[in-house]
């Protein structure tokens, strides 16, 4: 193999090696054609799209990048070893009992992975400073390698086996990647045989019906193959078809797969999926819009704008200082270190929020010049804020991404945007999001459309209890890694912060792959002005007869939770988790109650009986009005990712945890609790709140209604899980009521049906009300005086969505 130095470059070769940008090199004649026709132009773009550009090799963080690029390469090229039914040894393909088991999953993605590491290698013989830029040698290995599987696995004759992914996205997106790459070193021929073998595992039906397979993220990935066999083999009808296929994207939908008016994203079904395969849908729109720009098969669907809006109504809520919220990424969760490869990088909230950053920006290409500003705005905070792993060197990024970041953080004309604040509600996914001064947090639910958890895949086995409650929170400048360090392996899987389970014990992947598990229940959502929420949740366990009545209410410092009817009849003990908070390998934070300093060694537990408040250093506090008996426990726990994926690392990992937990008892009748969260506060400032006794008023903590009041904000929430009176409030029926009193004499009164069910629904305010300024048209009818007296109509088809009325006070 010759070395860079010794190799004798064309011109145009050695210009483009040297002008700065990462761009592939023109090794052959088609694209030194003085006339370049269209499908050679969107071959240069594609390339230019997965190899970056505006960068310069010889300066950090890029010259580090594409040396591991070129060392990774190395090793693949050193270890290729082409033999019957695999072309690494470690990559065996030949499925001896083809079928869709678990082995034969496998099977398909050594398949697919073998495909993954040829673009790795053409990736490091395009791209210039890796150490093998334009080596023949290699190029001939890629050639090789390709015809190889061409020949052995992936070609026309051959019969699916294993996932579906593998054959129809995941080998033929790094095929057709590798066919653009190294385009002028295949022949007519060979390009013939692979794209033969692309119709036959992706043909036209692929994308014929918006269906099964073919929704959402993955009719995107779906569509890109398409698009790319259409420029490879220059075929106007294939890009066409790739592009008209798109259009089914766009719209907002009412059930299943896709984008939802209030900002959802829904995949296979059931799951929210905003971090995962959400992901993957924004990658991938950018990709295409970017790559048929200015051609003759633009995409100009106006429903594409409905993409546009999402930015900010679906993914921006759940980013939060450059990671994207755990509650949206599924099965991904459990994808930390693979046994394949326990030396690479873990897995974890921050290396899954950097990519949508970088898709952000490159979708900002195509959209507006008011939104591609905004936009980069919105990323340069999040980049600047992610002090636990910050973008530009995250190990994982790929350069194209890294590229696109790098050139925002340099831009000086780009000022960093704050966090976007106020809450946002998702009833059609069972989410929250809330945002306070110096902290977010994020609530996870289920309902009869939602799934407890996904698990699929061997993945993300212990899941179970995701949605039963749990909230997860960050601070500004403080815990940002709380769920990045090894958090799913080592966590106990029964006691996740903000749920209430039964300790019946569950088996791995317990209710079923896909999120088959739903809960039969409707009330399951919330009421917000924007600002502040209430939010509730009827919950019945996964596989088990516990039923309980949780609210939360999100205030500016505090989260009031609220639990009630909670009973059980498992025969075994039921808790509810105030906290269960990952301190890292030392776990050394202090831990007061009331005052008094609990020892920081482990392991330590202590029931903690009348307790009126506990701090947590580094962290929060926490206040229990009127007092509680709650159990305080500080310990080690060790897992391994392989524990909670069958594909993960055996290695044994070990965490330290504080968990506060309330102990219901053994088949617990109408038990209840009630605390209050404070993310951020010091031991001062969460005294003070609990010796503020008046500072909220538990207006009703029942099986039938649950409520609180904080008069110094102007704030009442009360979720009704049945009509009846709570405080000044009366509703004829189920529905949660937020109301905010603003010192301008006027009020919003927030107003929602979470089960979807009510035609009418009345109101009232025992508050004098002078004039209502606004109501939606949901609204059929408002009286005013002493008292207001609201009239809902049908509301069965507001989606649950809140509906906000303002009136003037008297």
């Amino acid at each position: 193999m010759t070395t860079p130095r010794s190799r004798t470059w064309s011109r145009r070769a050695f210009l483009a090696a040297g002008s700065g940008g990462a761009v592939a090199l023109g090794l052959g004649t088609s694209q030194a054609s003085a006339v370049p026709d269209a499908f050679a132009s969107l071959r240069a773009k594609w390339r230019t799209l997965i190899l970056g550009e505006g960068f310069v090799p010889a300066v950090e963080p890029f010259r580090s990048r594409l040396a591991d690029l070129g060392g990774t390469a190395s090793g693949y090229l050193a270890a290729m070893a082409p033999a019957p039914g695999s072309l690494w040894p470690d990559l065996v393909y030949a499925d001896p009992e083809p079928d869709t088991d678990q082995e034969s999953y496998g099977y398909s993605g050594n398949m697919n992975t073998s495909y993954t590491r040829l673009s790795t290698l053409a990736q490091a013989y395009c791209q210039p400073g890796t150490g093998l830029t334009g080596d023949p040698g290699l190029r001939d290995a890629i050639v090789a390698g390709l015809d190889h599987l061409h020949d052995d696995v992936y070609h026309a004759g051959q019969a699916r086996y294993g996932n579906w992914y593998s054959w129809q996205i995941g080998a033929p997106q790094a095929l057709l990647d590798v066919c653009v790459l190294l385009y002028d070193a295949l022949s007519a021929g060979q390009l013939a045989g692979y794209l033969a073998a692309v119709d036959h595992f992706v043909p036209d039906s692929a994308v014929s019906s918006y269906s099964g397979t073919s929704t959402g993220a993955n009719r995107v990935d779906l569509c890109r193959v398409l698009a790319l066999r259409g420029v490879v083999g220059a075929s106007a009808a294939k890009v066409a078809l790739a592009r008209d296929a798109l259009s089914p994207v766009f719209p907002y939908v009412t059930s299943g797969d896709g984008l939802y008016a209030d900002g959802s994203f829904v995949q296979h079904t059931s799951v929210p999926y905003t971090g995962s395969y959400g992901s993957v849908l924004l990658g991938g729109l950018g990709l295409l819009f970017a790559l048929l720009a200015g051609s003759g098969w633009e995409v100009t669907d106006p429903r594409r704008q409905l993409v546009f809006d999402a930015v900010e109504r679906a993914w921006a809520p759940f980013l939060y200082n450059g990671l994207v919220m755990d509650g949206v990424a599924g099965r991904a969760v459990s994808r930390g270190l693979a046994a394949a490869d326990p030396q690479q990088v873990q897995q974890d909230d921050h290396l899954r929020g950097h990519p949508i950053l970088a898709s952000i920006v490159l979708l900002g290409q195509g959209a507006s010049a008011a939104e591609n500003a905004r936009w980069r705005g919105l990323v340069k905070g999040w980049m600047l804020r992610d002090y636990y792993s910050p973008p530009l060197a995250d190990p994982v990024l790929g350069l194209p991404h890294l590229a696109r970041l790098m050139g925002v953080r340099g831009d000086g004309s780009v000022p960093a945007l704050a966090e976007p604040a106020g809450h946002r509600l998702f009833p059609c996914m069972a989410r929250a999001t809330h945002r306070g001064p110096g902290w977010s947090a994020a609530l996870s639910m289920a309902d009869r459309r939602i799934t407890y958890y996904e698990t699929g895949n061997g993945e993300n086995l212990r899941g179970w209890h995701t949605g039963a409650g749990m909230l997860y929170w960050w601070g500004d400048t403080f815990a940002n890694g709380q769920y990045s360090d090894a958090f799913w392996p080592t966590v106990d899987p029964y006691r996740l912060p903000g749920t209430t389970v039964s300790r019946l014990v569950l088996a791995d992947a317990a209710g079923g792959d896909w999120g088959a598990a739903r809960p039969d229940v409707n009330w399951v959502g919330g009421a917000s002005d924007g600002q502040r929420a209430a939010v509730g949740q009827y919950l019945k366990g996964l596989r088990s007869t516990l039923l309980a009545k949780k609210s939360w209410f999100f205030l500016d410092d505090t989260v009031a939770c609220l639990g009630a009817g909670i009973s059980c009849a498992d025969g075994t003990a039921v808790e509810t988790t105030v906290e269960n908070r990952n301190l890292g390998p030392t776990g050394g934070a202090p831990f007061t109650v009331d005052g008094t300093a609990e020892p920081t060694a482990s392991p330590w537990s202590r029931t903690l009986a009348g307790a009126r408040w506990a701090h947590l250093g580094g962290h929060g506090g926490y206040v229990f009005p009127g007092g509680a008996t709650v159990r305080a426990l500080r310990e080690a726990r060790d897992g391994s990712w392989s524990a909670v994926n069958k594909g993960g690392a055996s290695t044994v990992l070990t965490r330290k945890y504080l968990t506060l937990y309330v102990d219901h008892g053994t088949d617990p009748v109408g038990a209840a609790y009630a605390y209050l969260l404070l993310p951020g506060a010091t031991a001062d400032r969460t005294r003070a709140r609990a010796d503020d006794t008046g500072w909220v008023t538990v207006l009703a903590n029942t099986d039938d209604q649950q409520g609180v009041t904080v008069t110094s904000l102007g704030f009442t929430g009360v979720n009704f899980w049945s009509g009846g009176t709570v405080g000044t409030l009366t509703s004829s029926g189920p529905c949660s009521v937020m109301i905010s009193e603003k010192g301008d004499g006027t009020a919003v009164i927030a107003v929602s049906d979470p089960t979807r069910m009510r035609t009418s629904l009345t109101l009232i305010w025992r508050r004098a009300v002078t004039a209502v300024v606004s109501a939606p048209a949901t609204v059929a009818s408002a009286a005013t005086g002493a008292a207001l007296t609201l009239v809902f109509g049908d509301l069965t088809g507001t989606a649950g969505a809140t509906q906000r009325i303002m009136v003037r006070l008297g």
